[in-house]
């Protein structure tokens, strides 16, 4: 990811969640709040409830790589952090899946470039 930073303390999830405005998916949820920076914080939380620690793995991995596709493209100045939903069947969660799910809340929130 060439222009967004992790994050990486409890204190910065918890102000975005908390001040953030939520945009949801079929599978992922996003908080996004305004950062005044010029690049973007990515943060991924994924409950122990969801499935064992290889699946929360690989679903990060998904979200990681759907996201630096479109990275270039996403406005900057942002803290966004993906949130897995507790109750969604992990078999059906594959790469197509979290793309349409990243690429509908950039679009309801208006953060994707449009030239």
């Amino acid at each position: 990811m060439r222009t967004t930073k992790m994050l990486k303390k409890n204190y910065e999830f918890r102000n975005v969640l908390t001040k953030g405005i939520c945009f949801s998916g079929n599978f992922i949820n996003a908080f996004i709040i305004k950062n005044n920076k010029d690049y973007n914080e990515l943060g991924l939380a994924i409950s122990t409830k969801v499935g064992k620690a290889y699946q929360r793995n690989k679903i990060k991995r998904l979200i990681r790589e759907n996201y630096k596709e479109i990275e270039l493209e996403i406005i900057k100045g942002y803290s966004i952090v993906f949130l897995v939903r507790k109750n969604i069947d992990i078999n059906k969660i594959n790469y197509i899946n979290i793309k349409k799910d990243i690429i509908k809340i950039f679009n309801n929130s208006k953060l994707i470039k449009v030239d």
